[in-house]
């Protein structure tokens, strides 16, 4: 299991690198660095203003020495201009530019700084998080523990029409966006033209009061969409771990139908959807944009349309570094609980 982990860690190591310089890579291409020019300086700069403008903020330059310097690996640049000040990527970062570190990048905790909310990336993705975080818990709480109870149900009575019902209710939802679900869940219960106004409040007031009047519809909106996928994953494990042998061979012994689902079928039925419900925690993170949008909860995803939007290239850089390692350390933990739910599989 060690040699299992450390082979799992360098690979994860070697994947973040890749994803975060293509990241960086696209990010730092010449348009979107004209574009940020004229954006933090003056729309109307010449082509040569654009130039020295990028000259003295390190933006010219190779681009591998740069994602060195923004990972933290190699010594951050200086600049001395004709009057003989000096500026440079620690430098400007530091209060005493005379001790300014050598190295300023992630690896240092030194994230940059936002062009959009003039603060820190570290403190910005930190807030944001906390409050995507909280929206997750309340979907997982929601969505988990329905999409199993159905899945189990229909898939307990395959082909009957429970099993029918429940299945067309899934695809449903996972066959509906949330833009969508979204929109109709407003209309009606909390629009006061054609609703039922049952909810009222915004999200942005769940941000400081999180409340069940103001936070239960985009939390059903988000469940209702995952919901679905993991429901008709849990049927198709059940229906086909109740076809088993030894289920047959336990019904034939005269055990309790109810024994039989919750001791031998239940365990078994729930390797699969373990699976998918972990790979819904990296798309919970980035999956939702739209609906933090639609209900303008300012969390990570409404973080991630702002930076996108307006070229804010280092928060951009902060939200992809803190989505790889969300993805990639869920994948970790699927795969070590993987192993200890199915005793078949060895490390090995």
């Amino acid at each position: 299991m060690v040699l299992f982990l450390l082979r799992r860690l360098a690979f994860m190591i070697l994947t973040a690198l890749c994803l975060t310089f293509i990241v960086f890579a696209l990010t730092n291409l010449p348009p979107n660095l004209e574009k940020l020019a004229k954006t933090q300086g003056n729309s109307r700069m010449a082509d040569a203003e654009v130039t020295s403008w990028l000259h003295k903020r390190g933006y010219d330059r190779p681009m591998l020495t740069k994602y060195g310097e923004w990972l933290g690996v190699v010594p951050g640049f200086t600049i001395s201009d004709e009057a003989g000040d000096v500026t440079g990527t620690c430098i400007k970062r530091s209060i005493d530019p005379a001790n300014a570190p050598k190295y300023c990048g992630v690896l240092q905790g030194d994230w940059g700084t936002s062009t959009v909310f003039r603060d820190d990336v570290s403190t910005i993705i930190g807030t944001r998080l906390a409050l995507t975080g909280k929206l997750m818990f309340w979907v997982l709480v929601v969505m988990i523990p329905s999409a199993l109870i159905l899945g189990v149900i229909a898939g307990m009575k395959e082909g009957s029409k429970t099993d029918r019902t429940l299945s067309s209710i899934a695809i449903t939802t996972t066959a509906t966006p949330e833009y969508v679900s979204g929109v109709i869940l407003i209309a009606v219960f909390a629009s006061s033209a054609v609703g039922l106004k049952w909810f009222t409040g915004t999200a942005t007031k769940a941000m400081d009061d999180a409340t069940f009047r103001n936070f239960f519809l985009p939390v059903v909106t988000i469940a209702l969409y995952g919901m679905g996928y993991i429901a008709r994953m849990t049927r198709a494990s059940m229906a086909e771990v109740m076809t088993a042998q030894y289920i047959r061979t336990a019904r034939l012994k005269g055990v309790k139908f109810r024994d039989i689902v919750i001791r031998h079928a239940l365990r078994n039925a729930l390797i699969a959807p373990f699976t998918v419900i972990m790979l819904q925690i990296p798309w919970l993170l980035n999956g939702v944009v739209i609906v933090e949008t639609l209900f303008n909860y300012k969390g990570f995803g409404w973080a991630l349309v702002q930076a996108a939007g307006n070229n804010d290239i280092s928060l951009l850089l902060g939200v992809s570094v803190v989505s790889v390692v969300v993805v990639l350390l869920t994948q970790l933990i699927s795969d070590i609980g993987y192993v200890y739910l199915n005793p078949r599989i060895r490390v090995s």
